[in-house]
């Protein structure tokens, strides 16, 4: 077991070496002097940073909402306000949010914490908020077999008020319903209004 932790070790040690000379290129061909006082240690912090805010890429998110319980609760359960920051995949320029979760039990649910969880394998990677909506959802759906799911998303992109359009301040909601909210009107305003709360 220790011969494949040696190798995944060495294995990031080589990328770690890859991306700090990338990012060091960058800079230089950006017109910066590589060398000076302020830019020496930049290229490892650029890596130590991407480590932190790509390791989604590295966990599975099915996996994370881990043991569920049986729970003879069949009504809406709400998780809202889940903080996330994620990382365009068209700029690669951050965009941040909030996250609400909601999901009607049948009969299998999951630790509070592990919803903050999942958000975090599913944003931390190069994304589109359309996408982060869908997955949140379709891995709800898929592995607590609820009789409904929706999500809403939250969010604030960087490439939209630091550069073209300039438009500070400006959010962009996204949702997506699974089993019962579908066709359930009233749920779907539950939801919406407790959410707003």
């Amino acid at each position: 077991m220790s011969g494949v932790k040696d190798y995944k070790n060495e294995l990031a040690a080589a990328n770690r070496e890859q991306l700090e000379y990338h990012v060091k290129e960058i800079l230089r061909l950006i017109g910066e002097d590589v060398d000076r006082e302020g830019l020496l240690d930049t290229p490892a912090r650029v890596v130590r940073m991407y480590e932190e805010i790509f390791s989604g890429y590295s966990v599975d998110p099915r996996d994370v909402l881990g043991v569920t319980f049986d729970e003879n609760h069949e009504e809406l359960v709400i998780i809202k306000d889940i903080v996330y920051y994620s990382q365009c995949e068209h700029h690669m320029a951050p965009f941040y949010g909030k996250v609400h979760m909601g999901y009607i039990p049948s009969g299998k649910i999951a630790g509070l914490s592990k919803f903050a969880r999942l958000v975090d394998a599913v944003t931390k990677k190069l994304q589109v908020q359309e996408r982060i909506t869908s997955e949140l959802a379709d891995i709800l759906d898929e592995v607590l077999k609820p009789h409904g799911v929706m999500v809403v998303v939250e969010g604030e992109h960087l490439c939209m008020c630091s550069r073209g359009v300039k438009k500070y301040g400006s959010r962009t909601c996204t949702s997506a319903v699974r089993g019962m909210f579908r066709t359930d009107a009233a749920l779907r305003s539950e939801f919406l209004s407790l959410i707003k709360e």
